[in-house]
Protein backbone atom coordinates (compact mmCIF):
# COMPACT_ATOMS: atom_id res chain seq x y z
CA UNK A 1 0.00 0.00 0.00
CA UNK A 2 1.39 3.38 -0.86
CA UNK A 3 1.43 6.42 1.41
CA UNK A 4 -1.33 8.16 -0.56
CA UNK A 5 -3.71 5.27 0.08
CA UNK A 6 -2.70 5.15 3.74
CA UNK A 7 -3.33 8.90 4.03
CA UNK A 8 -6.81 8.54 2.51
CA UNK A 9 -7.70 5.63 4.82
CA UNK A 10 -6.50 7.60 7.85
CA UNK A 11 -8.54 10.65 6.79
CA UNK A 12 -11.66 8.53 6.23
CA UNK A 13 -11.32 6.88 9.64
CA UNK A 14 -10.82 10.14 11.53
CA UNK A 15 -13.53 11.94 9.57
CA UNK A 16 -16.00 9.13 10.23
CA UNK A 17 -15.51 9.48 13.99
CA UNK A 18 -16.14 13.24 13.90
CA UNK A 19 -19.08 13.15 11.49
CA UNK A 20 -20.76 10.25 13.30
CA UNK A 21 -20.41 11.94 16.70
CA UNK A 22 -21.69 15.24 15.31
CA UNK A 23 -24.78 13.70 13.73
CA UNK A 24 -25.44 11.43 16.71
CA UNK A 25 -25.22 14.39 19.09
CA UNK A 26 -27.85 16.20 17.05
CA UNK A 27 -30.15 13.15 16.82
CA UNK A 28 -29.91 11.91 20.42
CA UNK A 29 -28.61 14.80 22.54
CA UNK A 30 -29.33 13.11 25.87
CA UNK A 31 -26.66 10.52 25.08
CA UNK A 32 -24.00 13.18 24.53
CA UNK A 33 -24.65 16.15 26.83
CA UNK A 34 -22.90 14.45 29.76
CA UNK A 35 -19.52 14.73 27.99
CA UNK A 36 -19.55 18.51 28.23
CA UNK A 37 -17.91 20.04 31.30
CA UNK A 38 -20.29 21.40 33.95
CA UNK A 39 -19.16 25.00 33.42
CA UNK A 40 -20.45 24.81 29.83
CA UNK A 41 -23.66 23.07 30.83
CA UNK A 42 -24.28 25.79 33.46
CA UNK A 43 -23.52 28.61 31.01
CA UNK A 44 -25.29 27.58 27.82
CA UNK A 45 -28.51 25.71 27.09
CA UNK A 46 -27.95 22.00 26.38
CA UNK A 47 -29.56 22.23 22.96
CA UNK A 48 -27.31 25.14 22.00
CA UNK A 49 -24.13 23.39 23.09
CA UNK A 50 -24.99 20.24 21.15
CA UNK A 51 -26.09 22.11 18.06
CA UNK A 52 -22.90 24.16 17.89
CA UNK A 53 -20.56 21.29 18.78
CA UNK A 54 -22.36 18.90 16.44
CA UNK A 55 -21.95 21.31 13.55
CA UNK A 56 -18.29 21.89 14.45
CA UNK A 57 -17.65 18.14 14.42
CA UNK A 58 -19.44 17.64 11.10
CA UNK A 59 -17.53 20.52 9.51
CA UNK A 60 -14.23 19.34 10.99
CA UNK A 61 -14.82 15.77 9.79
CA UNK A 62 -15.72 16.98 6.31
CA UNK A 63 -12.64 19.21 6.26
CA UNK A 64 -10.37 16.33 7.27
CA UNK A 65 -11.99 14.10 4.66
CA UNK A 66 -11.41 16.71 1.95
CA UNK A 67 -7.66 16.79 2.57
CA UNK A 68 -7.59 20.58 2.10
CA UNK A 69 -5.01 22.18 4.41
CA UNK A 70 -4.89 18.85 6.21
CA UNK A 71 -2.28 19.97 8.72
CA UNK A 72 -4.69 22.50 10.26
CA UNK A 73 -7.80 20.34 10.17
CA UNK A 74 -6.02 17.32 11.65
CA UNK A 75 -4.36 19.48 14.31
CA UNK A 76 -7.74 20.96 15.30
CA UNK A 77 -9.21 17.46 15.39
CA UNK A 78 -6.42 16.22 17.65
CA UNK A 79 -6.71 19.22 19.95
CA UNK A 80 -10.46 18.84 20.23
CA UNK A 81 -9.99 15.22 21.27
CA UNK A 82 -7.47 16.30 23.90
CA UNK A 83 -10.16 18.57 25.32
CA UNK A 84 -12.72 15.75 25.39
CA UNK A 85 -10.24 13.46 27.14
CA UNK A 86 -9.14 16.04 29.73
CA UNK A 87 -12.68 17.01 30.71
CA UNK A 88 -13.86 13.39 30.88
CA UNK A 89 -10.80 11.57 32.18
CA UNK A 90 -12.87 9.72 34.77
CA UNK A 91 -14.71 8.00 31.90
CA UNK A 92 -11.60 6.32 30.51
CA UNK A 93 -13.45 3.00 30.07
CA UNK A 94 -15.44 4.78 27.35
CA UNK A 95 -12.91 7.35 26.16
CA UNK A 96 -9.94 5.08 25.51
CA UNK A 97 -11.01 5.06 21.84
CA UNK A 98 -10.77 8.84 21.78
CA UNK A 99 -7.07 8.57 22.56
CA UNK A 100 -6.69 6.52 19.38
CA UNK A 101 -8.61 9.13 17.37
CA UNK A 102 -6.52 11.91 18.94
CA UNK A 103 -3.23 10.18 18.12
CA UNK A 104 -4.37 9.34 14.58
CA UNK A 105 -5.34 12.98 13.98
CA UNK A 106 -2.07 14.27 15.42
CA UNK A 107 -0.16 11.73 13.33
CA UNK A 108 -1.95 12.95 10.22
CA UNK A 109 -1.08 16.54 11.16
CA UNK A 110 2.56 15.61 11.77
CA UNK A 111 2.79 13.88 8.39
CA UNK A 112 1.42 16.99 6.68
CA UNK A 113 3.50 19.49 8.64
CA UNK A 114 5.04 21.95 6.17
CA UNK A 115 8.73 21.08 6.25
CA UNK A 116 11.19 23.52 4.77
CA UNK A 117 13.85 21.96 2.64
CA UNK A 118 17.15 22.54 4.32
CA UNK A 119 20.22 21.81 2.31
CA UNK A 120 23.02 20.13 4.16
CA UNK A 121 26.49 21.35 3.36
Amino acid sequence: MNSRTANILLRVGIAFAFIYAGISGLISPDSWIGYFPPFLQDTLPDHGILLVWGMVEIILGTWILSGWKIFWSALLGGLSMIGVIIFNFSLMDILFRDITIMLAALSLAASAYPHKNVETR
